[in-house]
């Protein structure tokens, strides 16, 4: 009797400890979904926000920088073709701050997303905004904004402009040089 009860034990410990271990593991590998990022390689990361969360790189102020947000997303055609400018504009200008804003269905972020800027080696910093409130947000962007894509808003601390329109290079260069002579 006393070899039964030892061996009960002794089961009974390893059970339990396998269902800890079950349940540690369970728990570590869940994704808080709204708080996720994912990341292109060493240096960069891909953040997931809420409209609140990007409010704040809309109206920076106090840093002598013109600040260039782009709302984009890798199924509009016009958006692809005009990254290239706003990566050539953040390279070339220590003064200009660009954020790539992705609208991309937060569903396609690892299949789509991710492997586009891996791709494309976007050097920018790059946002998926996930918020599905969107009529309340884009007219807090611009009052104007019926949500079409591309659009961009470039502001300093005395000037802000919004444009929903694709850009050539020329065009972004030129609406740049209407900031720098503020």
């Amino acid at each position: 009797m006393l070899v039964y009860i030892f061996l009960y034990m002794r089961y009974s410990r390893i059970y339990t400890f396998f269902i800890i271990i079950c349940c540690v593991l369970i728990i570590t590998s869940c994704k808080n979904e709204t708080d996720r990022a994912k990341e292109t390689n060493e240096n960069d990361v891909i953040e997931v926000y809420n409209f609140n969360q990007l409010k704040p790189l809309l109206n920076k102020s106090n840093d002598d920088k013109i600040h260039v947000v782009n709302f984009w997303a890798t199924w509009c055609a016009p958006c692809v073709k005009e990254l290239p400018y706003f990566e050539e504009l953040q390279a070339n200008n220590k003064d200009v701050e660009v954020v790539l804003v992705s609208l991309d269905f937060p569903d396609k972020f690892e299949s789509q997303l991710i492997p586009f800027v891996k791709e494309k080696n976007l050097g920018s910093q790059v946002i998926l905004l996930d918020d599905p409130n969107e009529n309340e947000w884009i007219a807090e962007i611009d009052d104007a904004w019926q949500g079409a894509l591309p659009a961009t808003l470039i502001y300093t601390d005395t000037k802000r402009t919004f444009y929903a329109q694709s850009f050539t290079r020329e065009d972004l260069l030129k609406e740049i040089e209407k900031f720098t002579k503020i």
